[in-house]
């Protein structure tokens, strides 16, 4: 690595699953050093996401059966440290979390091309399992450290590169939740001709969701809470239902083509009722209840198809990158907080009274 990059660095270490407690930040940790095949990012600026909060405290674990808030800031007292990660398996601690990465190359591997110094990138957060297995996948802050540091080291095909005039504050609101967003939609092959209902929609992943299917030419029906509507409908969305409506007596039965749904819980079967025989239902969160009631009748009888999204093909991450270059969407950022502030901002995060992204800036490297 080159001389100006110091050896040890500034970053939060998520020490294992439980509270607030459980992130440690730190000014001693060790700079990684990039393999062969990766290049080393000084971190600008990093999003907070639910995974953040769901990774810490093990929301992950089949034990677990309730809303990520019932355990969000202090954890789970059942779980043990083989149980509370997203891909079933153990959690190596300390992990470094923080799947949104902007920053800048500043170190190569053997096998990369020195061009690729100095270039602004942000990171693929959901990337293909080293083993190759189809549909297996790993995700910064998880199986791999992230970005809640200076410093970070990944794999050179998962940087991909922007040209574009965003901040990097905003740049970073961009790689979870969005390719998140992105993928339900390409899942679900949303076009112009779809009526669309997105859950929690005032949410990372919920405000993009609406952005993006904006952009395909669809029908938008939004579902946040009352004193978000406004917001929501500046994001393009066509209605905004509260949450707490019942949707059927909103919309009809067989009102909508696709269900984008990020929330789950109790008003779930809701969302079969209202769509179309032939509809596509698309999840990729469950944060008021990963158990739900299913009429398997309903299922079959409508002729429905279910797509649970974590894996992504690359091309929603090259898309992602082609749109922003392209000034299709904007980023939606509620505010910034310097690294050491991350307990505050997990806190707000969970408060859920902010529309867009909460982002992360580490301080400069001395």
């Amino acid at each position: 690595m080159p001389a100006s990059i110091p050896q040890t660095m500034t970053a939060v270490l998520l020490t294992g699953h439980g509270g607030f407690e459980k992130l440690d930040y730190r000014r001693d940790v060790a700079v990684p050093t990039p393999a062969k095949d990766e290049v080393l990012i000084q971190v600008l600026a990093c999003g907070i996401n639910n995974t953040d909060v769901n990774t810490r405290i093990g929301w992950y674990a089949p034990s677990v059966t309730t809303a990520t808030d019932d355990g969000a800031r202090n954890g789970f007292d059942e779980l043990t440290s083989g149980t509370g990660a997203w891909s079933g398996e153990a959690l190596a601690f300390p992990r470094i979390q923080g799947a949104d990465v902007c920053g800048r190359i500043v170190g190569v591997g053997q096998q990369v091309d020195p061009g690729r110094l100095d270039e602004r990138v942000i990171v693929a957060p959901m990337q293909p399992h080293p083993s190759g297995e189809p549909w297996r996948c790993i995700t910064m802050g998880s199986e791999i450290n992230g970005g809640f540091a200076q410093y970070v080291a990944v794999r050179s095909k998962t940087a991909y590169t922007v040209q574009s005039d965003w901040s990097d504050i905003e740049l970073a609101s961009i790689p979870c939740a969005w390719s998140t967003a992105e993928n339900m939609l390409h899942r679900a092959d949303v076009s112009g001709e779809d009526r669309v209902l997105i859950t929690g929609a005032s949410g990372g992943v919920g405000s993009s969701a609406v952005q993006l299917a904006k952009r395909r030419g669809a029908e938008v029906i939004a579902v946040a809470g009352q004193a978000k509507t406004e917001q929501v409908q500046d994001l393009g969305a066509d209605r905004v239902i509260a949450r707490e409506t019942d949707l059927v007596k909103a919309l009809g039965r067989e009102a909508v083509d696709v269900v984008c749904d990020l929330v789950a819980g109790p008003q779930w079967p809701q969302l079969l009722d209202v769509l179309k025989t032939g509809g596509r239902y698309a999840v990729a969160g469950a944060i008021a209840g990963p158990l739900v009631e299913l009429d398997v009748r309903t299922l079959y009888l409508q002729d429905l198809t279910f797509f649970g999204c974590t894996y992504q093909d690359p091309v929603v991450f090259q898309n992602l990158v082609s749109y922003i270059e392209k000034n299709e969407i904007r980023p939606v950022v509620a505010r910034s907080y310097p690294l050491e502030e991350i307990v505050q901002a997990q806190e707000d995060f969970l408060s859920k009274s902010h529309t867009g992204k909460l982002v992360m800036v580490p301080p400069a490297p001395i």
